[in-house]
């Protein structure tokens, strides 16, 4: 079962204690979902032990020109991406360039001084002092009082209509620095740390980024993380050469027929035509990279082996702990996000969503178990107690469930 990219790390599931059966149910309920028509196609992945058991793919790429799903398909990825400039972060912090607990202002001046609404549904604002500075840590555990405006979250508030306003919402024409300097005037929606808003501070690292290792984000992430763990398809856009690779993005038309969707670049702003096909101005650390199954199980399982792929050290384990245990107070707990039941029993680490307990959404899930998702249906998990990683990715929206029906399968592979 060579695939090209994970052929060093591939194994039988007998060899890393998982049920070759087991894992069958895992491709069957994917291969079901493409013959009911409620997904294109999708691709699978489960490793364990840092060896990967099971990749399968089933149904097509491309409705129109009926290509079939393969192996070295490329997927917007979405909010995955956020991870991967969580692991960015971290490298600059052992290098002594960031310290987490650092005001953001140290690193970005425009954060300097910062007001927040005193009533974040009030209409009009009322602004006061922000009660301490913005740190590192909160823009990595979305407690930084900045909002969605509309890219993450679809806020209504009047501070979101205020970002809109200064064109926060879509960045298309705009770059990191231009962004940055706008959010430095506008107020947070809450005090710092004072709740947990999936937003875009995310987007606000990639800035910080670029101003601590003096290069480009989209440099930093080549150099530094795609190359030496062999990602060689992950990038902010396809070039010319790949697009035939390329999944479709697919919805739901009123009939509930699947019909192909506009794909904004990097969340779910305005949608630009050459979204994904060409290099964008504006590089979000947010949602913008697309990837493909290999590429990222070769970041996945980094994190599962503390830091290191292949022989290649790309991080210390005290950073991938650091990264992937909890960093919410348990009044912040569970995550504020829709549907409620996805998210309860949810905490918060840098990047990643942390299990803290177990709820009926999945009651397979384990407590420590950390991942996250992206807008189209991609999805990613790992069990640090099992050394167990999982991945879907789909090119759907709204979000697909394929993943959650998959997981206690996964799970259930467990042969050891």
């Amino acid at each position: 079962m060579g695939v090209r990219g994970l052929s060093d790390l591939m194994a039988t599931p007998q060899q890393v204690g998982l049920s070759a059966e087991g894992l069958a149910q895992v491709t069957h309920t994917a291969e079901r979902f493409v013959a009911e028509g409620r997904l294109a196609g999708a691709t699978t992945i489960v490793a364990r032990h840092g060896r990967v058991a099971h990749l399968a793919t089933c149904g097509l790429m491309d409705l129109d020109t009926q290509r079939s799903m393969s192996a070295d398909a490329i997927f917007r990825i979405y909010s995955m991406t956020k991870s991967v400039a969580a692991a960015a972060v971290m490298i600059l912090r052992e290098a002594g360039q960031v310290d987490l607990d650092d005001p953001v202002a140290e690193y970005l001046p425009e954060f300097g001084g910062m007001q927040a609404v005193v009533e974040p549904d009030a209409n009009p604002i009322v602004e006061v002092a922000a009660e301490r500075e913005i740190s590192v840590r909160d823009l990595l555990r979305h407690t930084s009082g900045l909002p969605g405006a509309n890219r993450y979250t679809g806020g209504s508030t009047a501070v979101d209509g205020l970002y809109r306003r200064h064109g926060l919402d879509r960045f298309e024409d705009g770059d990191l620095a231009t962004m940055v300097a706008k959010l430095g005037r506008i107020p947070l929606l809450y005090q710092p740390g004072r709740k947990w808003h999936y937003s875009i501070a995310a987007d606000v690292l990639g800035r910080l980024i670029e101003v601590v290792s003096g290069c480009g984000f989209d440099e930093f992430l080549s150099e530094r993380i795609f190359a030496p763990l062999g990602m060689v398809d992950t990038a902010f856009y396809v070039p010319a050469q790949k697009l035939d690779r390329l999944v479709g993005m697919y919805g739901p038309d009123e009939g509930g027929r699947l019909q192909p969707i506009d794909a904004p670049q990097g969340g779910t702003g305005a949608f630009s035509a050459d979204a994904f096909t060409s290099n964008p101005s504006f590089l979000s650390a947010g949602g913008g990279l697309v990837s493909t199954a290999a590429d990222f199980t070769r970041f996945c399982l980094m994190l599962s082996n503390k830091g290191e792929l292949a022989g290649t050290r790309l991080l210390q384990t005290e950073s991938i702990e650091e990264m992937t245990r909890n960093q919410l107070p348990p009044e912040l707990i569970p995550l504020d996000k829709e549907p409620a039941e996805r998210y309860g029993g949810l905490g918060f680490g840098l990047g990643v969503s942390v299990r803290v307990e177990q709820t009926d959404w999945v009651p397979a899930s384990q407590v420590g178990e950390y991942g996250w998702i992206g807008g189209t249906s991609t999805e990613f998990w790992i069990a640090p107690q099992d050394e167990l990683v999982a991945i879907v990715l789909v090119q759907h929206m709204p979000f697909s469930p394929l993943s959650e029906v998959v997981k206690p399968l996964v799970y259930a592979a467990l042969s050891d």
